[in-house]
């Protein structure tokens, strides 16, 4: 780590509470790439969460089955390595969770635009 950042902790750690001192000193903290990765990742989740309101005509399901698909990966991947990261873990769950949500929109738009031109076709 650069030196920079090391004195900047350093510093920063002074003002942590006695209390949240094992928090600040875990070895998935906030003065690890493992707790700033998930702390970001979020912005996945809520962008998930705004194409709530995209119609499901407009969603490709390719793109959500490859999103929902790395966070199930992922989440696995967060319980298996040391330690244990379970902030890593809840943010993919959310992220698969919102772009498997998405995958079953598009997919029953779909189906119902299916049903819809059959019937519109049988009544011809």
């Amino acid at each position: 780590m650069s030196v920079i950042y090391k004195t900047s902790m350093g510093v920063i750690g002074k003002f942590v509470p006695e209390k949240l001192q094992p928090l600040w000193k875990h070895p998935a903290g906030p003065q690890t790439i493992f707790f700033w990765a998930p702390v970001f990742k979020w912005g996945l989740v809520i962008a998930g969460l705004s194409d709530l309101k995209r119609p499901a005509s407009e969603l490709s399901i390719s793109q959500s089955t490859a999103l929902g698909m790395t966070g199930l990966v992922w989440s696995r991947y967060s319980l298996v390595i040391i330690p244990k990261n379970y902030s890593l873990f809840s943010v993919n769950v959310f992220v698969a969770c919102t772009a498997l949500y998405q995958v079953s929109r598009a997919i029953k738009y779909r189906r119902d635009l299916a049903a819809q031109e059959a019937l519109e076709s049988k009544q011809q």
